[in-house]
């Protein structure tokens, strides 16, 4: 541990207490880790109950995707490239070429050799079938194809008969896994056909096999190339008649489970919410009517006859959402149950009952593992794409070491009971000169350095801070209590994280927020956030920091941290002394652009808000994309109409159509009607 980062003390907390002029009842026997500044604190461990550990030692393929068990036999890799790898049921295998498919494979950053699935019966016929992307159609086709092995070890090139071919319109949204059920078809699942936003409108299009998941009659005997079972929704007519389910946007990773036959699928989402849905005959899951449990794109929409998900995950930056299965092994028997599944991105392994309810994080970890597989006796795996290494998930061993993140906020060394408002020994308070709007609340803000750093300046003006930076926002309500206090802090792992800590009525201490809960505060809901929701804003392609950028600080504020003179034009304040134009640019890159930016995550309204962009080119002048609000021949920004804007109307906007849609539950009455006295003065589009 560095000392010079981490200046921890171990007092009992009635004595810490006492030397911030503060007296509370403790245990004199627990003694407490409390850094004597404020400092970055570990990450808390937060009830993780699994762990991943390595399975096969000889086992690594390059841009492994999914990895499959044939019962009682072999394991089989996918490589994205086209190569199927086998190797024997044993810790030390080595893995051989089972299939390689290389010569034909149309490959792009989701398009490749995708899936694997063996029919009940492969010990003695020898099929198996094939999912992989190849060339031809509009940028490529979704091909479906059998193939024959004599043993298992090696399959025959040669022996493809194309099942079925789908034409892919676009470049991404592949789809991925092909499964036989317990009823002996093959189920094959498509994404919407790629873009965003479902240009298409294949979701919700069942004359489409695009964003489905289809059921196809295979059994030796069958029609050729492909048979209908009887009972398919469409069977009849009204549809394809190959679609077993439908509404999906990019159905990636999905599973069987082997008990009872249902399709656990886990939905890859646009930009908010990633769904883990059980799918049954003929059901409708959504997209793109809905994202997760929302209206997509749209303040109100026609849920009628949609299936809501099992289980969803807000997309804090980068998400995709990875299905495992139903657990039925031993090692874990907790976790019977449950179903248990992954994030590609950030790695969280989640569990949630096979009947409903709440998921929760049980592990880490699982970064980068782009498929799991079910053992002969239940136990799961996982594959890793970064580097083909196969791990098991075991219930996660006692480490000894206690969980060292302060619960109460007193605890993190970062605030001053006495004076909230005062910096704690070894923090800076800051201000910003253009405030993001939080329902009026009035805000403090300090940042701490380890003892010797700086900061640095980024190419769009964000302050890129070292590892053990902490920065401290409180937030006090109309009669100057504390609501909350939130830190930010640059974890030794590179990361950066948010958490939460409610302060009590009496003031006097303020406890670390778990699970992001609504209070009411000054009359009016208050939302405190959870530890992953402040990631949903503070994204990387948004400077982490946010408010700590070139045009929010004093000149000597930035000498301060970043150690040399800068040259700095402050954004102006909304009631600042400043050009009407300069206001609103303002306005909008603070309380707008971390999300309407290039790569942001601010769904497809295709706006870049940020102030350094030309007006031109922030495209307000466009038609809505996202939704008019039932304005009458609306616009994102008519000039010299506020009442057909629906910018204006987004921010006076409550409920789900409010822009911006965390942070606040009231509307910026100041920052309204400086956008729409903005729109009344202008004469044209630029």
């Amino acid at each position: 541990m560095d000392a010079k980062r981490k200046r921890w003390m171990m007092l009992p907390l009635a004595a810490v207490l006492a030397t911030c002029g503060q007296r509370v009842a403790s245990d004199e026997d627990d003694d407490l880790e409390v850094p004597s500044s404020c400092e970055a604190p570990p990450r808390p461990l937060q009830g993780a109950r699994v762990q991943w550990v390595p399975a096969f030692q000889n086992v690594a393929i390059e841009d492994a995707v999914s990895l499959v068990k044939v019962f009682d036999g072999r394991w089989y890799v996918l490589a994205k490239t086209g190569i199927i790898y086998t190797f024997e049921d044993r810790p030390d295998a080595r893995p051989t070429v089972f299939l390689d498919l290389s010569d034909r494979i149309e490959e792009a950053a989701e398009a490749g050799l995708l899936g694997l699935a063996f029919p009940e019966d492969f010990a003695e016929s020898g099929r198996l079938f094939v999912h992989y992307t190849a060339p031809g159609g509009t940028v490529f086709l979704s091909r479906l194809s059998e193939f024959s092995s004599a043993d298992g070890v090696t399959a025959n090139p040669q022996s493809e008969r194309i099942v079925l071919e789908v034409d892919q319109p676009y470049a991404n949204h592949n789809g991925g896994d092909i499964h036989f059920g317990n009823d002996g078809h093959l189920y094959w699942g498509l994404g919407d056909g790629g873009s965003a936003g479902d240009p298409l409108g294949s979701g919700q299009d069942t004359d489409t096999l695009l964003g489905a998941i289809l059921r196809l009659d295979v059994f030796p005997g069958a029609p050729q190339p492909y048979g209908i079972p009887a009972d398919n929704p469409f069977a009849d007519g009204g549809g394809r008649p190959e679609v077993f389910a439908w509404g999906f946007r990019n159905p990636y990773r999905w599973t069987i489970d082997r008990e009872t036959g249902d399709l656990w699928v886990g939905d890859v989402g646009q930009h908010t919410w990633e769904e883990l849905n059980r799918v049954s005959l003929g059901g409708n899951y959504g997209w793109a009517t809905t994202e997760g449990d929302e209206c997509f794109a749209a303040d109100q929409c026609d849920t009628a006859g949609l299936q809501p998900p099992h289980a969803q995950y807000r997309n804090t930056s980068s998400a995709s959402i990875v299905a495992g299965f139903p657990y039925r092994g031993r090692a874990m028997p907790e976790f019977q149950g449950t179903v248990l599944y992954s994030d590609f991105y950030f790695g969280s392994v989640f569990a949630v009952d096979i009947e409903g309810g709440d998921p929760e994080v049980v592990g880490e970890g699982a970064r980068g593992f782009a498929g799991w597989a079910e053992g002969d006796d239940g136990e799961l795996y996982a594959v890793s794409y970064f580097d083909g290494t196969i791990h098991a998930l075991r219930p996660l061993e006692p480490s000894g070491e206690p969980d060292r993140f302060p619960r109460s906020i007193l605890e993190t060394g970062c605030v001053d009971p006495s004076d909230l408002r005062r910096p704690s020994p070894g923090a800076i308070a800051y201000d910003v000169s253009h405030s993001f709007w939080s329902d009026g609340a009035d805000k403090q803000r300090f940042v701490a350095l380890p003892e010797g750093a700086s900061a640095t300046i980024g190419a769009q003006g964000h302050l890129d801070f070292p590892i053990g930076t902490v920065l401290v926002k409180s937030f006090f309500d109309a009669a100057e209590r504390p609501i909350e206090t939130r830190l930010f802090v640059h974890h030794d792992d590179d990361g950066w994280a948010g958490y939460t800590w409610a302060w009590n009525a009496e003031a006097t201490d303020a406890t670390f927020v778990e699970r992001t809960r609504t209070e009411t505060v000054d009359g009016q809901p208050w939302v405190l956030p959870g530890p992953r929701d402040c990631m949903a804003c503070h994204t990387a392609v948004a400077g982490r920091t946010l408010g700590l950028e070139v045009g929010q600080l004093s000149s000597e504020l930035l000498v301060t941290l970043v150690g040399d003179p800068v040259p700095a034009n402050r954004f102006p304040a909304v009631d600042a002394d400043a050009p009407l134009g300069e206001r609103v640019r303002a306005y909008l890159h603070v309380n707008c652009s971390p999300c309407h930016r290039d790569e942001g995550p601010g769904g497809r309204s295709n706006l870049d808000l940020r102030a350094t962009m030309s007006l031109e080119d922030t495209n307000l002048c466009g038609s809505p994309r996202a939704g008019s609000l039932d304005l009458q021949d609306a616009a994102i920004v008519a000039p010299g109409a506020p009442e057909r804007s629906v910018l204006l109307a987004r921010i006076e906007a409550e409920g789900g159509a409010r822009m911006p849609p965390l942070g606040r539950t009231t509307v910026d009455t100041a920052g309204a009607a400086l956008i729409g006295e903005w729109i009344a003065s202008l004469q044209s589009c630029p």
